[in-house]
């Protein structure tokens, strides 16, 4: 395993103009498809949270390679937002049938969950840090998604975005 810092991918340097000069990568693999339906493993509430996701992520990332990654963190957040509420009904200490007080079982679900969320949610670009990187000003993209306002996997164009970008380095 390398060490160091994580490479960034292209479409983030074409975001940001390539302020560095370093040469572009002559290949890079590219994400293929487009997500649509959730996977039919996937119970209301998961179904529930995955559109969500698809529909607030940020515009042009998640491609059909992601589904799986994307599908790790929706599992996270359902289960999370289950430990939570057993963590609220029962509290953060529990009795044993022996009198003992212990943590609540569920509430290590609950941050293990989170850690989760944290980890694969930065991979996916749903964090202040991740979004930051994406650049502060971005225009608003229109949705172009079937009706219901489900299933789009990319939203806007890169191209747009690049041609409206206020600090273009190439003008």
């Amino acid at each position: 395993m390398t060490s160091g810092r994580k490479p960034v991918p292209t479409v983030l340097r074409d975001l940001h103009g390539n302020p560095g000069r370093r040469p572009m990568p002559a290949e890079e693999p590219e994400g293929v498809g487009d997500l649509w339906a959730p996977p039919a493993y996937m119970d209301e509430e998961q179904r529930e949270q995955w559109n969500y996701v698809v529909d607030h992520a940020p515009p042009g990332l998640l491609t059909g390679t992601d589904r799986d990654i994307l599908a790790t963190f929706v599992n996270a957040c359902v289960e999370y937002q289950k430990a939570v509420l057993q963590v609220r009904s029962m509290g953060q200490v529990v009795k044993t049938k022996d009198g003992n007080a212990i943590q609540n079982p569920f509430l290590g679900i609950m941050n293990r969950q989170a850690l989760l969320m944290k980890t694969f949610g930065s991979e996916l670009g749903f964090s202040p840090a991740a979004r930051a990187s994406l650049g502060s000003r971005a225009p608003e993209f229109s949705n172009d998604a079937p009706a219901g306002g489900r299933g789009r996997a990319v939203r806007g164009s890169l191209a747009a975005y690049l041609e409206l970008k206020p600090d273009k380095l190439d003008s």
